[in-house]
């Protein structure tokens, strides 16, 4: 089975992640040959040379490269693919005239989010429906992605993401990642995620002094980098210095996450709706309740007062009061934590992601695809 995956860059990601982990899946099946095609010389995953077979540097010299659609099609011509899986919206329009001309099977997985209210001018949505006619099956990583889109649903199919509990494993001692960020108090508060748009910072941080300015025994962690970093860290006076901590891009985030109580995820809601966030399966995976903002995929993975808790978008004095009711009732944030753990563990395990994109590959193949363990 010879599969050709395309995606924009190997950067730290969530898509990039889960291709990452479905490709280490894989090497169970040794039927299964893979090329990578991407369009940025751009790999922050250094284990992808040792997993892939062959991995093409297409470079764009503009957004949209119009050369880029004759040297993928000549990349297919000389690997012969069974089946091009791609991961984002221009590599599935990179991919239809190949598909197209040399009758490659296509699964088309550029469905990773949930956006509210997807319109025509959206050139997500563009790009969708331009290429959902051209797709043997569409995957999306939520059921709220697939319904946002508005997929086909004879040919759509929801694969959660799978989350590797080896990176529970030999972690940083809480110690260390206490020293490292000067962190004194018991309780520790983290949001991981992009200075970026579709991210609320803003809200996470005002929650952040709220809580801050009742009680002193916990310190919040903004983790992570981008374009609105600054802007965010000039919102927090003086006064929260070494309370409310940017710790910038970090490894080694399984470690970090390891010293939380409880693990944020707000999202702008304006600009983005989560499919199924990888930083709330990590918080989960490690066991920490979650407070997280409705809407998108979260509520296919937070259940509300069970694994932690579900706010309503930018409500700051909401998400402070949860956080709160967390920090008074410990044993009752371990219990969440607990809860979040098996949850993951039954439903977004890697193993199973992996033999379902196996079974969906053979499925589109028409093979009945015997299953090596």
């Amino acid at each position: 089975m010879k599969i050709l995956l395309i995606t924009d860059s190997l950067s730290k990601g969530g898509k990039e992640r889960r291709m990452i982990e479905m490709i280490k899946g894989f090497q169970k099946y040794p039927d299964v040959q893979i090329e990578l095609v991407i369009f940025r010389n751009t790999i922050e995953y250094p284990e992808a040379h040792d997993l892939i077979q062959k991995i093409h540097v297409l470079e764009r010299k503009v957004k949209k490269d119009p050369t880029v659609f004759s040297r993928f099609f000549k990349i297919c011509k000389n690997f012969q693919p069974d089946l091009i899986h791609s991961w984002g919206g221009m590599p599935s329009v990179y991919a239809m005239p190949s598909v197209k001309m040399l009758g490659i099977k296509f699964i088309n997985a550029l469905i990773v989010d949930a956006p509210a209210g997807l319109s025509l001018s959206d050139e997500r949505y563009v790009k969708a429906k331009l290429t959902f006619p051209f797709s043997d099956m569409i995957i999306g990583n939520s059921n709220a992605g697939l319904d946002a889109y508005k997929a086909p649903k004879e040919k759509s199919v929801c694969v959660y993401n799978g989350f590797d509990f080896r990176r529970t494993e030999n972690l940083l001692s809480q110690h260390e990642i206490r020293e490292r960020f000067n962190i004194q108090t018991p309780f520790v508060v983290g949001m991981i995620g992009a200075f970026a748009d579709r991210k609320d910072y803003n809200t996470y941080l005002k929650a952040a002094m709220k809580v801050a300015d009742q009680r002193d025994d916990v310190t919040f962690l903004a983790i992570g980098g981008g374009k609105n970093l600054e802007p965010c860290k000039a919102m927090v006076p003086d006064s929260y210095e070494g309370r409310i901590v940017f710790t910038g891009m970090q490894n080694n985030v399984e470690s970090i996450i390891n010293v939380f109580t409880l693990g944020i995820l707000a999202t702008n809601s304006d600009m983005h709706g989560e499919g199924i966030s990888n930083a709330i399966l990590e918080y989960m995976g490690l066991s920490k309740p979650v407070v997280a903002t409705i809407g998108g995929g979260t509520g296919e993975i937070v259940t509300d007062d069970v694994t932690g808790y579900l706010v309503e978008p930018k409500q700051p004095e909401q998400m402070a009061e949860k956080i709160i009711k967390m920090l008074d009732h410990p044993e009752r944030a371990i219990e969440m934590g607990l809860n979040g753990r098996d949850r993951v563990e039954k439903d977004f395990n890697l193993a199973s992601m992996t033999q379902t994109y196996y079974s969906l590959y053979n499925k589109v193949l028409q093979r009945d695809g015997i299953h090596t363990h």
